[in-house]
């Protein structure tokens, strides 16, 4: 029994759940007496925020589900309704190709890796000295460290053997692996890498969502609290702001801060960056990204944005505002079955964390932002060998598309 159907049998028991007639019933909000709900019971749908963002059971449905079987009426009579059903939509999964692209996925990411790091540029050496390491070889080796999920000295053994197959020029240390984290130099080209490995599916992607996530970090922050008169720690995270596609939940741009960084002031940036290589249909974002310049920016890119409006919210502003606060709020089953596109946001952010992890090792900053941008540069790249396989996708990278330092 999940959280929703334990709350649902709880509510059950709120004699104000009524019949309206038909198939449709009135469910009481759990949280606000002044507020009700409409469960269409032929449909199996609810008109609860819950419900239209999941499209799946809610705990009002699971309520009508345990009071439905006898109503009493005031004059004593009873009557029998029907069982709610709701018909969850289901999703073939091609497991030929699946199973096919798991199995080799290691293999093909370590090649569509040093592909793409075949077209970065190490900057000349002036003067005299050893010369650096060439950035090619640093960014596949910070690759397959994190593709490992160990720490930089157990990942010897792995970094060895890609140089063994030639990915590498020759191995590096692990003492160097960690100093490339700390290269500030390094954070554009992953940047930039990570939009030039979304783009084999630019042929697929028109529909785009953005979002952020937090990667939690060892690094605590401590301060003495005068009110308290005691120490007070707290652990530091990063926010990782990310625009996807929808089909194949690969990345399109991305931008990394510190945990206060806020999310609306980073669409504009992940929009235009996404728009270099992408033909945008649609964007869909929560109302933390709703605002004028927003919309405005998505439409000038020649997208809708599909941004659900604020209880405040009034049709007056700019001419994207006016227009889609029209939608939102007329059309609300077509707006919705767009926005609900952007819950594919939330599995894409799990899917790098449960593959990669969702904190990160590196202690300082510059390391931990690069640590997160290596993490969905992988994540890419394993989107790219599932497309390759379930999609017949054609992924080629190389020095056609340097990135210079």
């Amino acid at each position: 029994m999940d959280a929703r159907e334990q709350k649902g049998l709880a509510l059950a028991k709120d004699t104000r759940i009524k019949l309206i007639g038909g198939t449709t019933w009135r469910v009481p909000s759990a949280t606000d007496t002044s507020t009700s709900y409409i469960v269409n019971v032929a449909e199996g749908v609810c008109s609860c925020p819950d419900f239209e963002l999941r499209r799946s059971r809610c705990k009002h449905i699971w309520a009508v589900q345990a009071v439905r079987t006898v109503e009493t009426k005031s004059d004593g009579s009873t009557v029998v309704t029907e069982t709610v059903k709701v018909v969850r939509k289901t999703y073939s999964q091609p497991w030929a190709a699946y199973n096919a692209a798991q199995c080799e996925e290691e293999g093909t990411v370590q090649t569509l890796l040093r592909s793409l790091c075949d077209g970065v540029q190490t900057p000349a050496h002036p003067g005299r000295g050893p010369k650096p390491v060439a950035y090619s070889d640093a960014i596949f080796a910070m690759g397959m460290k994190v593709f490992g999920g160990l720490s930089a000295r157990r990942s010897t053994t792995d970094i060895e053997a890609c140089a063994e197959d030639g990915h590498m020029s020759k191995a590096l240390r692990y003492n160097t692996v960690i100093d490339s984290f700390n290269n500030p130099a390094l954070t554009p080209i992953l940047t930039r890498l990570i939009e030039q490995s979304a783009a084999p599916l630019a042929t697929v992607e028109t529909a785009f969502a953005v979002d952020s996530t937090g990667f939690g970090t060892t690094v605590y922050r401590r301060w003495f609290d005068a009110k308290y008169g005691k120490e007070m720690a707290e652990s530091t995270w990063l926010k990782a702001h990310a625009m996807i596609g929808t089909t194949t939940n690969v990345v399109t741009s991305v931008t990394v801060t510190d945990s206060s960084g806020a999310d609306s002031p980073q669409l504009p940036e992940l929009v235009e960056r996404t728009g270099e290589r992408f033909q945008m249909r649609e964007i869909s974002a929560d109302k933390a990204y709703l605002g004028h310049q927003n919309l405005a920016v998505i439409e000038s890119a020649g997208a809708v944005p599909y941004i659900p409006f604020k209880t405040n919210s009034r049709g007056e502003g700019s001419a994207a505002w006016v227009r889609m606060w029209g939608l939102f709020m007329y059309k609300q089953p077509e707006f919705l079955a767009h926005y609900h596109k952007r819950s594919n946001v939330e599995a894409t952010f799990s899917a790098i964390k449960r593959k990669f992890g969702g904190s990160v090792r590196s202690k300082k900053y510059v390391a931990q932002v690069n640590e997160v941008l290596v993490k969905i540069l992988l994540h890419n790249l394993s989107c790219i060998v599932h497309a390759m396989h379930e999609l017949g996708i054609e992924a080629t990278f190389g020095q056609s598309a340097a990135v210079q330092a």
